[in-house]
């Protein structure tokens, strides 16, 4: 008798697929010399996100464009994490390196919008970012930007557990942040 695994505990995903944004940051050709010749192959990395704070991403690789992206999408639903949102931007600025890509992103005021291109635009929206100032400097390779980005918004701390850490108040170490609890609270 084989036992079923079982499900991890936490917050269960939606119901449905369709609850998630899923956005295409890049589709790669990728050739094999074998000894007949060449094999085509494309490797895609695909971004998915609920919009309001956790975001996920997956790589596929398959001989065909549409088994490639299907792959992506199911690995990218297996990797979602939360990640720390101040209302409509991020909690403090970080730069963070991945390979050779390198990302900078800066907490912005509501309105200005976002400011990010390819990957990096990507994760943000999917994450449900909509004010932040970045810039990507290094390498430009997408997969790279993509998990750069990743992980500086996974090591992003929120303001209450900093303020855990030093033993304050979190209107001390973040008043903008204490206004917004208190406005979603009251």
């Amino acid at each position: 008798m084989t036992r079923r695994p079982q499900r991890p505990q936490g917050k269960r995903p939606p119901e449905r697929p369709s609850d998630y944004e899923e956005r295409i940051a890049d589709i790669s050709r990728v050739v094999t010399v074998v000894k007949g010749g060449r094999r085509f192959s494309f490797r895609t990395v695909v971004v998915v996100g609920d919009l309001k704070g956790i975001v996920g991403v997956g790589i596929g690789r398959a001989r065909s464009v549409p088994d490639s992206l299907k792959k992506a999408g199911e690995r990218a639903r297996q990797n979602l994490k939360k990640v720390p949102l101040l209302g409509s931007t991020i909690p403090h600025e970080i730069t963070m390196v991945f390979g050779g890509a390198k990302v900078f992103m800066k907490p912005a005021s509501p309105g200005t919008g976002l400011v990010a291109g390819g990957g990096m635009r990507a994760v943000l929206e999917c994450a449900g970012v909509k004010d932040v100032l970045s810039k990507s400097q290094g390498s430009n390779n997408t997969l790279n930007v993509v998990n750069a980005t990743m992980v500086a918004l996974l090591t992003m701390k929120r303001p209450e557990d900093v303020a855990l850490l030093r033993g304050k108040d979190v209107s001390q170490v973040s008043p903008a942040w204490a206004r917004k609890r208190a406005e979603q609270n009251g």
